[in-house]
């Protein structure tokens, strides 16, 4: 809608009558197969191709680039130095994976030569980008439907670093396990962001996971000789991004209550994680928050080949829940794999002794929240699909 405002011609849905002689330039996603009708057209035409990630380093090549990778955390890090160059007047160009609360877009048009940009591995997309600061949250086991092990994951990392220079600099934990052979052997400035923690600060956003961003943040406003004083200031005033435990409501039933049996007064939040170490620390999060409350997990796991590679550890990342609720798996980009389900994980946290249900559809999660919860407790939604339509149904159907 804002795209077609600003007055882009916008078409839903892949067909080659979208790709007509005459354009200047296609850009696609690496989520888009090879054989997609749009990229065969193109290439018919002769018009240029450039993958998303490529289009990135047109940018990045004239910008002063500060790239934030990692396996968890690179949005709400990359989120964080965007408010804080903004909140300083320098004017950045930002894209993030999410929505900025205040600008409510994941793209700013700045006019300085800053860049901060969230730098995804997977595929080594990355590897595009002419970065001068990079950010390293943190490397685990992910997106092993294209790497092969911890090992390849880090070789992507390696390849990042390596095309930074003595002038350039590395922010990160060299100390931790998987972090440190790509450290190492960078040949940029390694500047170690857990020196720059504060548990004096008063964050918006809970969890340990992001006392340990905002120490990165502290890290790069260090570099970019930010006063760190400001630079606090900015990061308490902090809310967080769309989808990142994000607070959508409460439940209410003054009025056209369509959701039986549903109390007011159920506290409801909105994840994008999808993988257990991202479950864990938002759940740990969350009980700072409800300590002494119920909290319901709607769990759509992503994926077949990331459910069924990290089964096990799904099923011991929801300790901090009381109720775990699983929805069917969001396939995305993958074919149908019949040898994994949600019920493998549902099964594996019964086993364990913990409440477990497998709901069919969004509806029947909806019925089940309404029997498990009472005023004051908290249900969230989680996963990178479209679960977090029932949180806004929750919030929207009860008012």
């Amino acid at each position: 809608d804002e795209l077609i405002k600003m007055g882009a011609h916008v078409s839903i849905g892949h067909d080659e009558k979208n790709v007509v002689p005459g354009l200047d330039l296609v850009v696609y996603t690496t989520a888009v197969p090879e054989d997609s009708a749009e990229l065969q057209k193109a290439k018919k035409l002769g018009i240029p191709l450039l993958s998303y990630p490529e289009m990135l380093n047109v940018v990045s090549d004239k910008k002063y680039t500060i790239a934030v990778s990692g396996t968890h955390g690179k949005t709400t890090t990359t989120a964080m130095i965007a408010k804080l160059l903004i909140d300083e007047k320098l004017d950045p160009t930002v894209i993030v994976g999410s929505l900025l609360k205040d600008q409510k877009s994941n793209f700013i048009a700045g006019k300085s030569e800053y860049f901060v940009v969230e730098a995804c591995e997977y595929r080594r997309s990355f590897l595009q980008l002419q970065p001068r600061i990079v950010v390293i949250t943190n490397i685990d086991d992910d997106h092993l439907d294209y790497y092969k092990d911890i090992e390849d994951i880090q070789s992507a990392f390696s390849e990042l670093i390596a095309k930074m220079g003595p002038k350039d600099f590395l922010i990160c934990n060299p100390r931790d396990p998987k972090v440190a052979p790509v450290a190492q052997a960078a040949k940029c400035v390694v500047v170690d962001y857990t020196t720059f923690k504060d548990e004096n600060m008063k964050l918006k956003v809970p969890g340990k996971h992001n006392r340990e961003n905002a120490a990165a943040v502290l890290a790069v406003a260090s570099v970019l000789a930010i006063d760190q004083k400001k630079a606090k200031s900015s990061l308490e005033s902090f809310s967080g991004t769309w989808r990142r435990f994000q607070y959508m409501g409460e439940t209410k039933t003054e009025t056209s209550h369509t959701i039986p049996g549903m109390q007011e007064g159920i506290m409801v939040y909105d994840d994008y994680g999808h993988h257990p170490t991202e479950i864990r620390a938002t759940l740990e999060g969350a009980r700072e928050l409800y300590h002494d409350k119920k909290i319901a997990v709607i769990f759509q796991p992503h994926l077949y080949s990331r459910t069924k590679e990290h089964l096990a550890d799904f099923a011991k990342s929801f300790d901090m829940a009381d109720y775990v609720i699983l929805v069917p798996i969001y396939a995305a980009r993958e074919v149908y794999d019949a040898s994994i389900s949600s019920q493998s994980i549902v099964d594996l946290l019964v086993k364990d002794g913990k409440k477990a249900f497998y709901a069919a559809d969004f509806e029947v999660a909806i019925k089940q929240i309404s029997t498990l919860l009472k005023k004051g407790d908290m249900v969230m939604t989680m996963g990178a699909g479209d679960v977090y339509h029932i949180a806004q149904k929750l919030i929207t159907e009860t008012k």
